[in-house]
Order: structure tokens, then C-alpha cells, then sequence
């Protein structure tokens, strides 16, 4: 069945086929826009009944009038970075819920396990005191054997995606700058695959939803904490990096003060005299804003960062 009137632009809402619908449908030569889909939610709860013929009509609507930001569609390379880094995450979380389960079920027979046991060291410490006993061996041993093989595999991808950055240029730049591993540098590149498109490298700090919200109406002007918009797992890695460059990083770094005079107010002059005033997590997420308006304007500019630069960038 063909439409029987002639098709100026296509649109859709972002979703998890948005980049099979965007390439699949541009190369078959439409004009292709991929909405956010909070605005297009929000256009479409003012229609009283929710249907796909109401829908359709809703989203054209918004084509029509313009009210809507268009999506970027990231690279097929993007994508497989992002597959990468996730497949990793989720096998280490998997490592650890299974390394939990084994230390609660052993509570029940009176064994309590170290607080802090190494992912390496696990298996050895654990293996001889369940052995010994017939009950635990037999109920907890392939608990534990399926944990080791999935310690294996995740091994096996950390070791992928270290290989993946130390490989790529762009990263090898980006891990310049104090705080930032293969993970964090790996993780941004991805998440921004076309750093051209970010105008202005502030504007990076909001995009990954580091920047607090803001409620104004009439006399009232009420700052909120950050948005927490875009991709969480940047931000977590972002935030991650900020806080090994606070805590960990024994050398006084001017960073540390330019983000608190970027992002906060001027009478708080460094990241470490802010988180004694506003509290630590404060400080790292001021921290964690200018490492990604750091990470943008490296990459922009090809250049590794320098300390006596910091202060210019952004």
C-alpha cells in the first residue's frame, strides 16, 4: 500500500532502533530526524486518547511546528565501543553479585568473610574453606566455579578495552589529563563521537547533565542540584575520575580550583576549600563537569593537556 501524499521528512522518537530506522531510512533517500523523546512524551500527553494513528498525527504535528531537538546518531564505531564497555561492566557486576551471594550463604553456617577481598583472590580464599566441608562443597562449588569463568571473561574484555585506548589517539590524549583511564576516556569518546558538534566545550558539562537545574518565576530564582540528563554511565566515570583526582592525587593541581571557579560561586576558590564548605560530593561533581569541558577541548584541539593551560580552556 502506498501513501498517497508525497513525503517531505520523516520523524521518530529516540528509542533503541533509532540508528537501524535513521540509516536504514536516509539511505533510502528521506530527509530523517530522530526527536528526544522526553519533548515528543511531552507533546503527546496534551491528546486526550493514546493511540498509534494519534500518535503519528502528534509527531508530524511537532515536525510541522519545529518544537523539537533533533537527536545525534552516533557512528557504528561509537556503537561498538559502547557494546564493548558494556559487556564489560556487566560481567564484573555479575562477578560481584555472585561473590555476594557466596559470602551470604556462608553466613548462614556461621563463616564470615573478609570485608575486602581482591576479584583475583577470591576464589583461593574461598575454594579450602567450603571443600572441607560436604554440605558447602556440594551446594557452593559451581557457585563458584561459574563465578571464576565469568572472572575470566571479564579479564578478558578489561584487557579489550585497554587495548582499545591505548590504541586510539584521541584517548591516548585524554588519559593527559590527571584522573582520566582507559575507561573514562574510552567512555566519553564514545558518548561524544563527533565532538564538532558541541559548539561551545561548557556546554559538554550539561550535555552529560553535570550542570544543576534551574527554577525561575517571577521573584523566585531557585538553583536545583544537576539534571542528571544524557548518558548515566559517562557520567559515573566522569564523576569517578574526579573523585581519584581529589582524593588520590597527592600533587596540587590547578584543576582542582578552576572547576569550583567554574561551575560555583567565585568566593569558593578550589576544589579542596570547596568540598570543606559545600561537602565532598559537591566538589567532585564540580570537578567531574570540568574534566569532560577538559576531555572536549583536548580532542577539539589534538593537544595533551598541559597544567599551565587549564585555566584558559573552557
Amino acid at each position: 500500500m502506498e501513501f498517497p501524499h508525497p513525503i517531505e521528512r520523516v520523524g521518530f522518537e529516540a528509542g533503541s532502533m533509532s540508528q537501524h530506522l535513521f540509516f536504514g531510512l536516509t539511505g533510502e533517500g528521506f530527509d530523517v530526524v530522530c526527536m528526544e523523546a522526553r519533548q515528543v512524551s511531552a507533546a503527546l500527553s496534551a491528546m486526550r486518547n493514546k493511540t498509534d494513528k494519534t500518535d503519528a498525527r502528534g509527531i508530524a504535528q511537532i515536525l510541522r511546528t519545529g518544537w523539537f531537538s533533533p537527536v545525534h546518531m552516533k557512528s557504528r564505531e561509537a556503537h561498538g565501543l559502547r557494546a564493548l564497555l558494556s559487556t564489560r561492566k556487566t560481567l564484573l557486576k555479575k562477578t560481584i553479585d555472585l561473590a555476594n551471594e557466596v559470602r551470604g550463604l556462608l553466613k548462614v553456617f556461621g563463616v564470615r568473610l573478609p570485608k575486602t577481598v581482591k576479584h583475583g583472590s577470591f576464589d583461593s580464599v574461598v575454594r579450602p574453606m567450603i571443600e572441607i566441608d560436604d554440605v558447602l562443597a556440594h551446594a557452593l562449588v559451581p557457585l563458584l566455579d561459574a563465578r571464576a569463568v565469568l572472572y575470566q571473561h571479564y579479564l578478558e574484555l578489561d584487557r579489550r578495552v585497554k587495548r582499545a585506548a591505548s590504541q586510539d589517539d584521541v584517548c591516548m590524549k585524554l588519559m593527559t589529563i590527571p584522573g582520566v583511564g582507559p575507561i573514562a576516556a574510552l567512555s566519553f569518546k564514545s558518548a561524544v563521537d563527533d565532538p564538532t558538534r558541541f559548539k561551545r566545550s561548557r556546554t559538554v558539562g550539561a550535555y552529560f547533565g553535570l550542570t544543576p537545574r534551574r527554577y525561575q518565576s517571577g521573584e523566585h530564582d531557585n538553583p536545583g542540584r544537576i539534571s542528571k540528563s544524557g548518558d548515566r554511565d559517562v557520567r559515573a566515570v566522569l564523576y569517578a575520575a574526579a573523585n581519584a583526582l581529589l582524593m588520590r592525587t597527592m600533587a596540587s593541581s590547578q584543576i582542582k580550583s578552576c572547576a569550583a571557579r567554574q561551575a560555583m560561586p567565585a568566593s569558593l576558590r578550589g576544589g579542596m576549600r570547596l568540598m570543606r564548605t559545600k561537602g565532598r560530593r559537591r566538589a567532585v561533581v564540580a570537578v567531574a563537569r570540568k574534566l569532560a569541558v577538559l576531555m572536549h577541548r583536548c580532542w577539539i584541539d589534538g593537544s595533551e593537556f598541559r597544567q599551565d593551560q587549564v585555566g584558559g580552556m573552557a
